[in-house]
């Protein structure tokens, strides 16, 4: 069996002139949790279709499991949970006859697992689904989903508009779907808080390119964020090595830099002067500034391609 559950080379998607996926290469290892981030119009739901064989590409490959994914047949496409945003289900059925209906086409369904992941939602099998909150609803799916016992999970966004309890159940859920070492997830999602909290890999696209493709300890130890006292404009500033962001409140200059080095501080200090400081830099704050890019007019001036960082 082989260890890459995900791969994607030079994977380029247009829609007429629109450059909507670029050149995006990445891989993703059996037994990881990777969260896909990106602002809306990023391109994430557009590389999740490409990867399910949705939509073909227009240059470039990609496979999940080993196979070619436009080549997909039903027998690999059983081995692969996918839940949208929307979390769609015949709202007329019960969640029992829902069961029912997902079951009888997959002979490895886990009853205890479905059962399970509604108990932690607080879903009654008796229950219409036309009845339940958008957060059940949503926990319905997710066990539909998983309970066909798949080998990859791909989830996009389906905490979009969930309760902070339905969004731990998820996480939860998530978790414990994870706990044999065997299966793999991705999770496109804005929720950073929790991305943070299931995942061991992440991935970060900006205007349809991969820009972070790492573990979420090395991205945490590449980007740093310094501030300092300057009346120096942050579209005005002079050239930083590895300067991802910058912005200012009142007299307070804040700078995301990745892979920090002698060059890029020594550039600092003759902005900020002995005012420079280094501050704790969380991961919320560092995918911000990576997203924030596309807003700016900063370039990306790290020695190290971002998009081949897989440490």
């Amino acid at each position: 069996m082989s260890s890459i559950a995900i791969s994607a080379n030079n994977l380029t998607r247009y829609f007429g002139r629109n450059h909507v996926v670029r050149q995006v290469s990445f891989e993703i290892p059996v037994g990881t949790v990777t969260g896909l981030l990106g602002l809306n119009g990023a391109g994430k739901s557009t590389l999740i279709k490409m990867l399910m064989g949705l939509l073909a590409p227009t240059r470039g490959t990609c496979s999940v499991l080993g196979v070619d994914s436009t080549t997909l047949n039903s027998a690999t496409r059983a081995r692969i949970g996918y839940t949208i945003e929307g979390h769609f289900a015949y709202g007329s059925m019960s969640v029992r006859e829902s069961e029912q209906l997902q079951s009888d086409s997959f002979p490895s369904w886990n009853p205890t697992l479905f059962q399970n992941t509604i108990d932690r939602f607080g879903i009654s099998p008796s229950s219409r689904i036309r009845t339940l909150s958008r957060g059940q609803r949503a926990g319905v799916s997710i066990a539909l989903t998983m309970s066909s016992d798949p080998e990859l999970l791909i989830l996009d966004d389906p905490a979009l508009g969930l309760d902070p309890v339905s969004r731990r159940a998820l996480n939860e859920t998530i978790l414990q779907f994870m706990e044999d070492g065997q299966r793999t997830v991705l999770l496109s999602s804005h929720l950073l808080d929790d991305i943070e909290r299931v995942t061991d890999r992440v991935l970060v696209m900006v205007d349809g390119r991969i820009l972070v493709h790492s573990s979420v300890s090395s991205f945490l130890e590449r980007v740093s964020i310094w501030t300092c006292d300057s009346s120096e404009e942050p579209r005005q500033l002079p050239p930083v090595p590895g300067l991802i962001h910058a912005y200012q409140a009142g007299r307070r200059l804040t700078m995301a830099v990745v892979d920090v080095d002698q060059e890029s501080q020594a550039a600092m200090v003759r902005i900020c002067g002995q005012s420079l400081m280094r501050s704790d830099s969380s991961f919320v704050e560092s995918v911000v500034a990576y997203l924030s890019r596309s807003r700016s007019s900063h370039s990306f001036l790290s020695k190290n391609p971002p998009a081949t960082s897989t440490n």
